[in-house]
């Protein structure tokens, strides 16, 4: 599976050059870390709201 990734990402740079490429997976991968604090965060605020019904809320 990682040769695949890296003959991707040869590819993308022979098409796009070096810089665009690197645009581009530096976006993915800042994308990627949005999502999961996202996540992190609904999650934060579900256990949040759920532990104040369970004490019966303030």
């Amino acid at each position: 599976m990682p040769i695949i990734l890296f003959l991707i990402l040869v590819v993308l740079i022979a098409q796009f050059g070096f810089w665009d490429t690197l645009q581009g997976v530096l976006g993915a991968v800042g994308m990627v870390i949005l999502l999961l604090a996202l996540l992190a965060a609904a999650a934060w605020a579900t256990a949040r709201l759920a532990f104040r019904r369970m004490r019966g809320g303030r």
